[in-house]
């Protein structure tokens, strides 16, 4: 008579023990899943994959990228699209290469039209993705690309955007005003065209000994590459740590995610100008010139590159050590900074669940070949350094030594971040991180056609070998090849007007059949000119 009752309860606890066992299996899912991971993206303006204690310096000090790269991977062979600002910022952002955004030469950037830039940002595709983007310091692309971002301020006093030309440096003019009053130059200084602030000039400074007076009289040019010597600033107000207040303001603000938040630091770019202590930390009589400082370029496609020839100064080994001591100040103090956005990361809980990138626009020749600035395919202007970081997702102590572009980035962030794939002329690097892409970074291009074939416009370097060529068949621009392995100052041109180029001809197809195979991958309009090029 009870056995009914019984049978029929122990199915409602067994109804119920499923129910409650499911609750929890969705709940432990949930909590597996957790929240989604955020993104700190870090990008300095014109520092060279050398300019790491990590990379062999044995002068520069940069010990918090250091213990990042240790956290993380350090790619050894990472390469700028292009070495140049506007273009470089585009690829990197889009994932595609800069013949495809046409974003090739600064003139293309800030107020061109959007037309020119079709495709989205991985911060466009973060947004649609629930994410709360924002971004400072340099900017230097389209401006239309910026309306994503959710930055407190975007405008100046003066209502200029803080995404336009002139970037956030607006807003931080406004501010440098309530903190480092304006006044007159002392003898021996002149006003920073930057900041219009005071520096002390140094010896290879191009209006050094002059007075303010005289240059306004004289109405002389004063581009930022001319300006090295002191910003006479405490260190508290360099435009460097105002970009990384904000940076680690927006980590406190926006620590409940998920974030998207970029710190674009201006320097080391010109002018070379770091303030004390940084100015005397790398004193200029202990620098050490370049090797190739005194190059001849005589069988080079960069003999007249930058105004070599109207800048003497540049190969100037006395003068070029201010430069060497100015630049690694400067990059000592962003990475001193670096070290407190990646503090403040760990103090709000944030580090383990934040992917975090540090790379570099492009390089600085330093008075390499006795150049200054990049727009060439010299190491010191290509090569970049390339850092990632994402505890529980990238191993620690991870050297990747594939040759990649930093327009992998953009499929890269969104791998890591688990946002769906998106159409880009990049491959994420999760695979060669993890050792599981055998395919991807056997070489890598860097492109170039700003005035056509009138100077060199691919660089493919594969092997520690470097190929560098026009894309025609008409070019009167010479070939060069050079052996990274034995001749790692590029001093020794093995194809051009050497007399044994004929000599290199096998390693020259090799090195243009990679060129060849990147330019259809990418549908590029010079394969057949690449193709008919006479190497030898």
């Amino acid at each position: 008579m009870h056995a009914a009752p019984v049978d029929s309860m122990t199915g409602t606890q067994n109804r119920w023990a499923l129910l409650l066992l499911c609750l929890a299996l969705v709940s432990v899912g949930v909590t597996q899943a957790g929240p989604k991971p955020n993104l700190l993206f870090i990008m300095t303006d014109q520092q060279r994959y050398d300019a790491l204690s990590l990379a062999g310096n044995t002068v520069l000090q940069t010990p918090h990228l250091d213990r990042l790269a240790r956290q993380g991977a350090y790619f050894k062979h990472a390469y700028t699209p292009c070495a140049v600002c506007a273009p470089a910022r585009a690829s990197l952002l889009t994932g595609y290469t800069v013949e495809h955004t046409g974003a090739n030469t600064n003139a293309r950037s800030y107020n061109a039209p959007r037309e020119l830039l079709t495709m989205p940002t991985f911060d466009e595709i973060l947004t649609d993705q629930g994410y709360h983007c924002e971004y400072y310091g340099k900017w230097h692309t389209l401006s239309s690309l910026a309306e994503v971002y959710q930055n407190p301020l975007k405008a100046a006093k003066n209502g200029k955007s803080v995404f336009g030309p002139g970037g956030q440096s607006h807003i931080y003019l406004d501010y440098l005003d309530t903190v480092v009053p304006k006044r007159q130059p002392n003898p021996g200084e002149l006003i920073d065209k930057f900041t219009g602030r005071p520096y002390r000039t140094d010896p290879l400074d191009k209006h050094h000994g002059m007075t303010d007076a005289e240059l306004k009289a004289k109405k002389l040019k004063f581009p930022q590459c001319d300006a090295h010597g002191e910003l006479l600033m405490p260190k508290e107000y360099t435009l460097t740590a105002f970009q990384a207040r904000q940076t680690i303001e927006a980590i406190e603000r926006l620590k409940d995610g998920p974030f998207s938040i970029t710190c674009s630091f201006h320097f080391p770019h010109a002018p070379m100008l770091p303030p004390e202590p940084y100015y005397s930390l790398y004193p200029a009589k202990d620098m050490v010139p370049p090797v190739s400082i005194a190059d001849a370029m005589e069988n080079s496609p960069y003999r007249t590159a930058n105004g070599r020839l109207g800048n003497p100064e540049y190969a100037d080994t006395e003068k070029i050590r201010y430069m060497m001591s100015n630049y690694y100040g400067l990059v000592k103090e962003i990475d001193d900074w670096v070290g407190e956005i990646l503090k403040t990361l760990e103090a709000q809980g944030l580090a383990d669940n934040t992917l975090v990138i540090f790379t570099s626009d492009h390089g600085e020749m330093l008075g390499a070949h006795g150049l200054r600035e990049k727009n060439v395919f010299y190491e010191e202007s290509a090569h970049i350094p390339l850092i990632l970081r994402f505890p529980g997702e990238i191993n620690k102590n991870t050297p990747v030594n594939g040759y990649v572009s930093t327009v992998d980035l953009f499929a890269t962030i969104l791998d890591y971040l688990e946002v769906e794939a998106h159409p880009s002329d990049g491959k994420s690097l999760r695979g060669l991180i993890e050792g599981t892409d055998s395919e991807h970074g056997r070489y890598v291009v860097t492109e170039w056609d700003y005035r056509g074939d009138t100077e060199s416009n691919y660089m493919v370097v594969k092997g520690g070998w470097k190929l560098i060529i026009p894309y025609s068949k008409e070019s009167k621009v010479i070939n060069a090849m050079y052996d990274l392995h034995n001749d790692p100052h590029e001093m020794n041109n093995l194809l051009g007007n050497n007399p044994d180029r004929h000599l290199h001809a096998e390693k020259a197809e090799e090195l243009r059949a990679c060129l060849l195979e990147w330019l259809k991958k990418h549908r590029s309009k010079h394969i057949q000119g690449v193709k008919e090029r006479d190497l030898i």
